[in-house]
């Protein structure tokens, strides 16, 4: 399911389907391992994404000399993403 246009929110929705499906216990087994194959799938691709974004957001927070840049309280804003 994780195609190449797939987006971080439609990934998570199918998750989401396939959780509330997995759950509801009314699956065959082979449709359980169909549907668990497939959410790993999806989580694989959510997690790149969201470390994609993370390098990101640190990369455009870093200052010229590669430090992370801070707040107004002196606190590391790259800290809270790890």
């Amino acid at each position: 399911m994780a195609e190449k246009q797939q987006t971080f929110e439609a990934a998570m929705k199918r998750l989401e389907e396939i959780v509330a499906a997995l759950e509801g216990g009314k699956c065959t087994l082979d449709e359980s391992l169909k549907l668990f194959e497939e959410g790993t799938k999806l989580t694989s691709f959510c997690s790149e994404k969201l470390k994609t974004a993370e390098q990101k957001i640190l990369k455009l927070t870093a200052d010229g000399d590669g430090a992370l840049l801070t707040d107004k309280q002196g606190e590391d804003m790259g800290a809270e993403l790890s």
